[in-house]
Parts: structure tokens; C-alpha cells; sequence
């Protein structure tokens, strides 16, 4: 098959389209003739060689895929209500850039209705992670307010349609007025230009000063201690990516007096079935709103397989509204 390898570990020239042996499904796993390949920042960070992948996982990039079910147990495929032939969208820990990919089949989800390959190729990644933390982690419930880190993100496209769907009031932050727009035509009920004005300031000024309930954030750093001060009481902060550095200094006294929560999670280490009940939560819960036309992909910009190197340089820009997609 052909896959984009990581030839070394530097810039995105250095993602190159080569030969590799076909992979073979085991017990538990299905095989997918892949036809688009969603993009990530973690995928960015392997590059770089900052982000290695978990025990036993392939070396090669990406993490999720849709495509066309070409092998597996049948038994097993029936049991999860699969059969070859089957389109499917799935969440894999590598070896999503190639035309081949093993998937467990716990992490796989059918394409929904009316979908193309590649806006589903752009569904897992991002609604694993919001369904993940948002609502399980968080806990967001209908008549919260959540802010949103970086809405025009992948993640943060996703995060403001179900935010939306399950009845919060959604506040996003982004770093222009053209992405602030973007956001709330998406329907977040405000966005905050964070390179004019002070998010924390606005957040409580937007809430009459009470505060957010829920914070889903991708910078930490110095970010975390002006978070907290903009969460209501018994507010969550949830921190899925540390853009802004690994360390950060905050008042833990307000922490206890107001009984504020910090946490924070990675998924690509979790175990199937971890994974596999966020599936779960998702067939039943999200993807009929996506089906009923609720809830969109936001698909920015689609790239030739061969063209990673520019998908990466594209991700890395951060002038993208959405979703970048290799295609097969």
C-alpha cells in the first residue's frame, strides 16, 4: 500500500508517500480501504517528534479514517453490526495516512447518512474528544455556559455544535474578527477576539458577572490562572492541550473557596474499550443529530494524499476555519 511516512523528524517536508507492507487485521480489529484521512495538531506534534505514538500502535500518522470495511472476523463485525462492504469512520492511535488502516472495531462508527468520505473522515477525532470531555469529563448540562478555547479549531467547530445541541449557551475565543464571525454564524452565542480584548474580562462581562460553567481548554500556561477567574462557582476547567506551556502558577485558594475543578485527559493512550463507550455514547446520541442535519462537519480545506506536507504547513498556520482532510 502507500503511506505517508515520517521520513525524520522536522518540518512538513518531511512527510513523504511510500511503500509499505499491507497490515493485517488481528482479533477484535477490522481492515478499512481508506478514502480521506483527518489531520490533527497531534499529528503535527509526531512529526516533530513531540508526540510519539502509544505501545504497539503504528509509527505512521493520523488518527482517523473513513472508508470501505475489506476484512475481518464476520462473526465479529456482526456482533458490532458492521459487514464487509460497510462504510465506516474510525478513531485509530496511527496509521491513519495510508490506504490501508487497521481499526478496533469498538472505535469504528458507520458514515452518516447523506455523508461523504471525507466530511466523515472529519467526524472522530473531534467528537470523541468533545463528547470525552465536555460531557463526560465536564459534565456540561443543558442551561450552562461553556467557553470555548480556539472555536474556530477543529475541536472547536465540534465543540460549539454540540455545545448548541444539548442546550448550552456557548462563548468561543479566536484571534481574528473574520474567525470570530465563522464562529458564531457555526452558532456560538459570542466570541471573544483574544488578541483585542481580555477573555476573562469579557467572559464575565457576557455572564453578567457570574461566570462559565465549563472551560474546554487547548493552551494552559498562564492561560489556566485567568480561567479560573472567569469560572462560576463549582465551575470545571478541562485541558486537553498545553500549546501555551506545561506549567502554570494559580491561586489554589480560590480553587477551594469556590470549589473549582481542574482536569484534563489525553485519548490516544486510552484503551479500546474506553474508546469503544464513547462510541457508543455517540451512535446513540450524536450521530442522529448529525443525520437530521443538526449538527455539520466543517471541512476547510480537502488535500491529495500526496500533498501532506502542505496539509501540515496549512494546520500549522492556524488560518483554517474547521477540518483539513487528506483524500485517497
Amino acid at each position: 500500500m502507500k503511506a505517508i511516512v515520517i521520513s525524520r523528524f522536522g518540518e512538513p517536508e518531511v512527510l513523504e508517500l511510500a511503500d509499505r507492507p499491507d497490515p493485517v487485521p488481528g482479533a477484535g480489529e477490522l481492515l478499512v480501504r481508506v478514502a480521506a484521512s483527518g489531520v490533527n495538531r497531534p499529528d503535527v506534534l509526531q512529526r516533530k517528534g513531540a508526540y510519539a505514538p502509544p505501545p504497539g500502535a503504528s509509527d505512521l500518522p493520523g488518527l482517523e479514517i473513513a472508508g470501505e470495511v475489506v476484512d475481518g472476523d464476520a462473526a465479529e463485525l456482526a456482533a458490532a453490526g458492521f459487514k464487509l462492504g460497510d462504510r465506516i469512520c474510525a478513531l485509530v492511535a496511527g496509521g491513519g495516512y495510508a490506504q490501508l488502516c487497521v481499526a478496533p472495531i469498538g472505535q469504528c462508527l458507520p458514515v452518516p447518512r447523506g455523508m461523504s468520505d471525507v466530511e466523515a473522515a472529519s467526524l472522530p477525532e473531534t467528537f470523541f474528544t468533545v463528547w470525552s470531555n465536555v460531557f463526560d469529563r465536564a459534565r456540561l448540562s443543558a442551561g450552562e455556559t461553556l467557553l470555548i478555547q480556539g472555536g474556530s479549531s477543529g475541536i472547536g467547530v465540534t465543540a460549539i455544535q454540540l455545545g448548541k445541541a444539548f442546550g448550552a449557551r456557548v462563548i468561543v475565543t479566536a484571534g481574528s474578527a473574520d474567525k470570530c464571525d465563522a464562529c458564531v454564524k457555526l452558532g456560538a452565542d459570542a466570541a471573544i477576539n483574544y488578541r483585542e480584548q481580555d477573555f476573562a474580562a469579557e467572559a464575565k462581562r457576557l455572564t453578567d458577572g457570574r461566570g462559565v460553567d465549563v472551560i474546554l481548554d487547548m493552551v494552559a500556561g498562564a492561560y489556566v490562572a485567568r480561567e479560573l477567574q472567569c469560572l462560576a462557582d463549582d465551575g470545571r476547567l478541562v485541558i486537553i492541550a498545553v500549546q501555551g506551556g506545561v506549567k502554570s502558577e494559580f491561586n489554589a485558594g480560590e480553587l477551594l473557596r469556590r470549589r473549582l475543578t481542574i482536569t484534563g485527559s489525553t485519548l490516544r493512550p486510552r484503551p479500546v474499550a474506553f474508546k469503544g463507550a464513547i462510541a457508543t455514547a455517540l451512535r446513540a446520541r450524536v450521530w442522529p443529530l448529525i443525520e437530521a442535519g443538526r449538527v455539520n462537519t466543517v471541512v476547510h480545506q480537502v488535500f491529495d494524499a500526496a500533498q501532506a506536507a502542505q496539509a501540515h504547513a496549512l494546520m500549522e498556520s492556524s488560518t483554517h476555519v474547521g477540518k483539513i482532510v487528506l483524500r485517497w
